[in-house]
């Protein structure tokens, strides 16, 4: 029992962005870069992976390039690469792998009727969904697996993907970038000393969408498309 408390403990640690950080640094020096690639590689591109921090990992590195621990421009190019291959990852997943995955519609995740309406919704929305399941946590991980089972056409999907990406990675880097010095310069407050509320606070902001839109929905009023998105890939 004691070990399980123990390896609970630890991976909680693990999965706070700031300690993940100063792990890594610690571990692979100048080559965290190449840590920081492979977790929002694996958030994003990988089912397996939808637990493991996203945007606050991405503020949290903004707030450690501030403070001259990271290189900010490396920073975004080794999110941005892991977002897009991590992206086009999922997609090829569900293109390759869609019948297989999708075959039993009794499965929590893995629905048939998710590729259908997700065919239907790709249909009517067009691809600038793609974009905007980018900034939903979870979302973002199992969205191009569903989106490849419904068979969009790669050379579509992709160029989406890339703006996308790049949209989230330098929106959320460069916040808690530049949102340091600002805060600091206004309140006296050093966020170095408050990550753990920094991680609460952009999670919270995080969910807060599917949040309004599950309480829009659940009071009738009229479906947009994030409600459709969320149709797709939550439990109805």
């Amino acid at each position: 029992m004691d070990s399980i408390i123990d390896f609970l403990y630890q991976a909680k640690d693990f999965l706070n962005p700031a300690k993940l950080i100063d792990y890594m640094l610690a571990l692979l020096g100048n080559y965290v870069y190449l840590g920081l690639w492979f977790i929002i590689f694996a958030e994003t591109g990988l089912a397996v992976g939808f637990f493991l921090p996203g945007d606050s990992l991405l503020v949290v590195s903004g707030l450690f390039a501030a403070a001259g621990k990271l290189n900010v421009w490396w920073v975004m190019i080794a999110f941005f690469l892991g977002s897009v291959i991590g992206d086009s990852t999922g997609y090829w997943t569900g293109r390759v792998m869609g019948k297989t995955l999708f075959n039993r519609e009794d499965s929590w995740i893995f629905k048939p009727s998710r590729v259908e309406k997700a065919h239907a919704f790709f249909e009517k929305y067009g691809v600038k969904t793609v974009i905007l399941a980018r900034f939903v946590p979870i979302v973002r991980t199992f969205a191009p697996i569903v989106v490849g089972a419904a068979e969009m056409p790669y050379r579509q999907f992709l160029p989406y993907s890339i703006l996308g990406g790049l949209l989230w990675i330098c929106s959320m880097v460069l916040a808690g970038y530049f949102l340091g010095g600002v805060i600091e310069n206004a309140l006296g407050i050093k966020l170095q000393d408050h990550i753990e509320k920094v991680v609460i606070v952009v999670v919270f902001l995080s969910l807060l969408p599917p949040i309004i839109e599950f309480i829009k929905h659940k009071f009738g009023k009229r479906p947009d498309v994030i409600d459709e998105i969320a149709e797709v890939v939550e439990d109805e």
